[in-house]
């Protein structure tokens, strides 16, 4: 058995949730607690009762921007798919994760259309990285009298561009709902291709009623890239090849975190994403939590020691993920997959729409 194998476990299909429910915090929580190993089963609505007046709930305000392009080579009418992933900013050139039958040349065009399945902006091929990436100029025909600032990407992804879900989700396939569905309520930098989950089960009641516990919400960002859909290929965990992923906690968010956890308060970071966001500024200040922004490929795994999170809600993850292992470094594996277990077991949603756990 390699180390990988570890952190496998089987999961019927049929618990992948493939929409959200109609009232997100109706999903269910379940409250693992590391230093007694005992399991309780709640509801998010339950959250503001779970927590500590003296607390901080750290959540990851990225917006998930709508990067799945659908469209046809404009002159083989071939069908063509891609993903936006990032724009240079002086040369105006996109790197695009493509899928088509055939090969895009030089000088060729893919006619993009929009969510109604109409015609929009051009993509003029420019080359190929190494990668294998495609890298295209944005164009409108002249025929589109609505000005789009030719500087700003995410004017043309909001335009023509499609929510971008995991292939668990319907095969990748968006309907309407998941414009508002697949995006946190708080979110507000726009830069991630992935939604940072366990902040989906949040709703503005939720919030006043946490806010009402006087516990103070804490803003970090994390842009999701591609990466986190990656699978691990090494069977040696330290073989593996962490993606990066741009980050950032303002100084006056560290402050807060800070002083509370100073005067005993517990951080209480939602998601994976915040946890990855804490833990690099932790790790960038020598252990203390300070202002920080930069590129993080920090990959959490056992036995690591965690400098600031104490507690923390996120949503089941896949087997075999660096997601898993994360969850596994914080609650210890086996305490882990017997959670994971039980879910299974009492019929949890899992996924990106699925119920979550608060391990304490």
């Amino acid at each position: 058995m390699s180390e990988l194998d570890l952190y496998d476990y089987d999961l019927p299909r049929e618990r992948i949730a493939q929409e959200p429910l109609r009232v997100r915090s109706d999903a269910r929580l379940m409250l693992v607690d590391r230093a007694s190993g005992k399991i309780e089963h709640y509801h998010v609505r339950d959250l503001p009762d779970l927590l500590r007046s003296d607390d901080t709930l750290v959540v990851n305000d990225s917006r998930v921007v709508p990067a799945r392009l659908v469209g046809y080579r404009s002159e083989t009418q071939g069908r063509w798919q891609g993903l936006f992933l990032r724009s240079d900013e002086d040369s105006g050139i996109w790197e695009v994760l493509t899928k088509t039958r055939g090969t895009l040349t030089p000088g060729e065009t893919i006619t993009v259309q929009d969510r109604d399945g109409l015609d929009g902006m051009l993509l003029s091929v420019v080359a190929r990285t190494d990668e294998g990436h495609l890298l295209v100029v944005p164009e409108l025909p002249e025929r589109f009298p609505e000005e789009l600032d030719l500087n700003d990407p995410a004017d043309w992804l909001q335009r023509f561009g499609r929510v971008p879900l995991p292939p668990y989700i319907r095969d990748g396939h968006m309907v309407d709902a998941d414009v508002e569905d697949y995006q946190t309520v708080y979110a507000k930098h726009r830069g991630s291709v992935a939604a940072p989950t366990a902040g989906l089960h949040f709703t503005d009641a939720l919030l006043k009623h946490i806010a009402a516990k006087h516990v103070p919400i804490a803003n970090v960002t994390l842009h999701v890239g591609l990466g986190t859909f990656r699978p691990i290929a090494t069977d040696d965990l330290r073989d593996h090849e962490m993606h990066t992923e741009w980050g950032q906690i303002t100084a006056e968010n560290a402050a807060v975190i800070n002083e509370r956890r100073q005067a005993g308060g517990r951080c209480v970071a939602v998601g994976t994403t915040s946890v990855r966001v804490l833990e690099s500024a932790a790790a960038a200040g020598g252990g203390n939590l300070n202002p920080w922004t930069g590129q993080t490929d920090l990959f959490i795994k056992p036995p690591y020691q965690f400098q600031v999170v104490d507690a923390l809600m996120t949503n089941f993850h896949f087997p075999r993920s660096t997601l898993l292992v994360l969850v596994s470094a914080f609650a210890t594996r086996e305490l882990a997959l017997k959670a994971y277990r039980i879910a299974i077991e009492n019929e949890y949603r899992f996924f990106s729409y699925g119920d979550a756990m608060l391990i304490v």
